[in-house]
């Protein structure tokens, strides 16, 4: 996995990354709560630099995964947790949730791997109290 600075945009941009890839596919409806929530905004980003961060993690899992897409998204849990340790900062661990929350809500279907993204992150970041309390798609303040 290439390597980014704790907290920096593209630290940021590889979860959401990992949020619309988590299903195993990139779906129109999930592209498309990118641009309604101004993603690349939020995270501060253009959006050509946050399509670049994406398909750097697509050949990082393709990478680990020895050209096989269909075992690309079998992300070990000390990977995981390594990549959710990229964000220690609280507001944008809070914004990064929120924008991959949105992006797993697209399609309006909860994958296995969709629901091992957003409930690791929540674990990890400590941020269950802040789920709990949180109206839908709030998180992104």
């Amino acid at each position: 996995m290439r390597h980014y600075p704790k907290n920096s945009p593209q630290a940021a941009g590889r979860i959401v990354a990992l949020a619309l890839l988590a299903d195993g596919h990139l779906c129109k409806r999930e592209l498309d709560v990118l641009d309604q929530f101004d993603a690349h905004g939020q995270l501060g980003l253009t959006q050509g630099a946050l399509h670049a961060v994406v398909h750097g993690f697509c050949e990082d899992l393709l990478a680990t995964a020895n050209g096989h897409w269909d075992a690309a998204f079998q992300l070990d849990a000390r990977t995981l947790s390594q990549l959710l340790s990229d964000i220690d900062e609280p507001l944008l661990r809070r914004r990064v949730l929120g924008l991959c929350t949105a992006i797993v809500d697209a399609d309006q279907h909860l994958a296995d791997g969709e629901s091992l993204v957003l409930l690791a992150a929540i674990k990890h970041w400590g941020l269950t109290d802040t789920v709990l309390q949180a109206p839908a798609h709030g998180l992104t303040t």
